[in-house]
Order: C-alpha cells, then sequence, then structure tokens
C-alpha cells in the first residue's frame, strides 16, 4: 500500500543557485539548471551525504558529531520571499542574499508542508525529500546589509515561518529552471500527542 500522497499541489522552479563556500559568504550563485546526486550538487557546500552537527541538534549530539546530512538544499517560496521583503519594507529579496538553493512558487504556506513530504519532477523523476522547516537565523542579515543598508537585522523576524525548508536528494537527476515539482506528502495522521510532547517549545 502506497505510503505517499500524490497531490494536487505543483511548483514551478523560477530560481536555482550554489553555493560553494559558504565558510567565506553565505552568498549563492545563480543556476539555470541542477545536477543532484545522493549526495547533492556537486560543488556546493552543502553537498555530502554526512555533515557535522550543528546547533540545530546539540540535544541529540555534540557539536561536529558526523551525521547524516539532510540538509543538502535549502529550498525556499517565492510567495514567502515577498512576504519576507514586504515586512522588511523593500521591493523584492534577492535569493542569492539567503542561501538559497532553489525557490518555488506555487505551493501555499511552503515552509509548513510535512516533513517527509517529496517534491518530484514532473518530468524527470528527481525527488527531494523535505526534512523540516529551516529555522531563521542571522546570517543573511550581512549580505543583505550590504545590499539593503539598514535592513539586514530586520530579515530573522520577517522571515519566521518563511524560511523554507531543508531538503536531500531520494532520487537522482537534473532539475532545471522552469521545472514543475509535484508535492507527495505522508499518508498518516498528525500524531494526537505532538502538543503535549512539545510543552512550551512552539
Amino acid at each position: 500500500m502506497p505510503a505517499l500522497i500524490p497531490t494536487q499541489y505543483t511548483a514551478t522552479v523560477t530560481w536555482l543557485g550554489m553555493n560553494p563556500d559558504r565558510v567565506a559568504a553565505l552568498e549563492t550563485q545563480a543556476l539555470r539548471e541542477m545536477a543532484l546526486s545522493f549526495a547533492g550538487h556537486a560543488g556546493e557546500s552543502r553537498a555530502g551525504l554526512v555533515r557535522p552537527s550543528d546547533s540545530r541538534v546539540l540535544s541529540q549530539y555534540k557539536r561536529g558529531t558526523p551525521i547524516r546530512n539532510t540538509r543538502q538544499l535549502s529550498i525556499l517560496s517565492a510567495e514567502e520571499l515577498d512576504a519576507i521583503a514586504a515586512e522588511m519594507g523593500i521591493d523584492a529579496l534577492d535569493p542569492t542574499l539567503v542561501g538559497a538553493s532553489m525557490v518555488i512558487r506555487g505551493i501555499p504556506d511552503f515552509s509548513h508542508v510535512p516533513p517527509s513530504a517529496r517534491l518530484q519532477d514532473e518530468a524527470s523523476g528527481t525527488t527531494l525529500t523535505i526534512d523540516m522547516e529551516n529555522r531563521p537565523c542571522t546570517l543573511p542579515a550581512k549580505p543583505i546589509e550590504g545590499r539593503y543598508p539598514g535592513m539586514g537585522a530586520r530579515f530573522k523576524r520577517a522571515a519566521q515561518n518563511r524560511r523554507g525548508v531543508t531538503a536531500w536528494v531520494e532520487r537522482e537527476g537534473v532539475i532545471t529552471l522552469g521545472a514543475t515539482l509535484r508535492l507527495h506528502i505522508p499518508d498518516q495522521p498528525v500524531w494526537p500527542h505532538l502538543a503535549q510532547a512539545r510543552g512550551g517549545h512552539a
């Protein structure tokens, strides 16, 4: 019995990019297509089957512990980028400034699609598995400040619940600008004890 449901929601890939060296800078470089292996996009600083653990999983691992890399890609919604820009008070927010790998348009409230959902290229079959919502951080403040003086510090608050998701490659292939990705979601009800398990954590 299938465990994933193909939905009526599809998205168009409006932007692709890569970051060759995150230590040097957060900004990404625009691409017209992205060849993806199980390790992600070759040459991308986030690529690899394994990554060192960081502050996001300190409750599980000591910092720097080798763990499975479920953060190969940072995917954002064009609609949510527009909302971030509007709240910041600027006309538009260039995805290169926030370290995006991919921007898509067409899925509402994209940052909150269920973990383990898939985005599957309708033409090539290339498939990305969504790990979870990406949390806003202060790193984009510097490149945003360089482009829009006085605006960098506004990003983190404006990006709350709009920062997109992180994802990893489940099926290899190539994704191009203009590709159509269909959203597939787990055939599983929401765990009824979620609120109790979270306690005071939102």
